[in-house]
């Protein structure tokens, strides 16, 4: 008998519900994007995803349960993220998931949202099976992990200040293309020169595979500001691919020092940044050369999206991982 888990996520400004048929088949994937609303203030508030999160869960969870053609009476459990992500829009999902949950005499499942985006891969590859090496980057993590197994994790190396997706979104800002600035800031470096300006890369020596982007960010204002001031005009685009090159080039060599480490022949890429064409591009020419086996979600599955939490809790559903009523909203929650 097939297992059916409905999955909602609301740890940012998404609000998503999906519907998995035994954790890789995805019969609904409904996502509500706040982009709009949030574009006007240059960057995500968190009380009004919170606001819209109420907004719009009854309907996306609806419209989920619909598409996949189901009702409540034919779920096998409820998966929802409770953490990393903002507080009050983690509740919001935590919350409907809970109330689904207890109405229903359903299981819960709480799932971690980095789990989640390593998951994301399953529902893309079905033949994708642990263990592997998994670069995590995005908006708000950036993280090197060594899946052993479905639901066990190895953590490899870690950004030590800002995300590779949060340093995208600030240099973005500081270029003047507004939010979200990831997919403006990789769509003008297309048109740039990566190595018209040398930018630096952090290493902490042999065996650390930790991130440090906070140095590049510094290097790029610093840059902008020394132009300004010389009253030389700036070309937005080689600054742009440069900084990109910069950021690639590390996730790339890390995430690659970490796979021979572990002698491992697979290594995925997941989260947001990972929809990023020249990471893309680096990584399937690293992989060639080191030999390895590359795999990347599709790009719907790389943001924030409810399939993925709905695949990641499938597995914790197998081995019996369950919440009760207590469960709560982790905004800073570890892998």
């Amino acid at each position: 008998m097939s297992d059916l888990i409905l999955a909602i996520e609301s740890s940012c400004d998404e609000t998503a519900a999906a519907v998995l048929k035994d954790g890789r088949e995805v019969l609904s994937n409904i996502i509500s994007s706040q982009i709009p609303i949030h574009e006007r203030y240059g960057g995500v508030v968190p009380e009004i995803a919170s606001r819209n999160h109420v907004l719009n869960l009854p309907d996306v969870i609806g419209r989920a349960l619909t598409e996949a053609g189901c009702g409540f009476e034919d779920l096998s459990a409820v998966a929802v993220t409770y953490g990393p992500g903002l507080v009050g829009a983690l509740l919001t999902g935590v919350s409907a998931a809970k109330a689904i949950a207890s109405a229903r005499n359903l299981p819960l499942v709480g799932v971690n949202h980095i789990h989640g985006h390593i998951a994301a891969n399953y529902i893309a590859h079905p033949e994708l099976k642990p263990p592997f090496v998994c670069l995590v980057a995005s908006g708000g993590h950036s993280h090197i992990v060594y899946v052993k197994d479905y639901t066990e994790f190895e953590i490899l190396g870690r950004t030590r200040d800002d995300a590779a997706g949060e340093a995208f979104d600030k240099i973005a800002r500081v270029l003047g293309l507004g939010y979200p600035g990831g997919p403006k800031l990789e769509k003008l470096a297309q048109e740039g020169d990566s190595q018209a300006i040398k930018f630096p890369r952090v290493s902490f020596g042999d065996g650390c595979y930790d991130f440090s982007f906070s140095g590049v960010k510094t290097a790029v204002i610093n840059y902008v500001h020394k132009q300004e001031q010389k009253g030389e005009e700036i070309c937005k685009a080689d600054l742009a691919a440069s900084f990109q090159r910069a950021v690639v080039e590390a996730l790339v060599e890390h995430t690659m020092a970490a796979a021979r480490e572990k002698k491992c022949k697979i290594v995925t890429l997941a989260g947001g940044v990972s929809a990023n064409g020249a990471l893309r591009a680096a990584f399937d020419e690293a992989a060639g050369q080191n030999g390895l086996t590359l795999y990347y979600p599709p790009l719907i599955l790389c943001t924030d999206n409810a399939a993925m939490i709905g695949c990641a809790g499938y597995y914790l559903y197998k081995k019996g991982v369950f919440a009760d009523s207590a469960l709560n909203a982790v905004p800073n929650l570890k892998l």
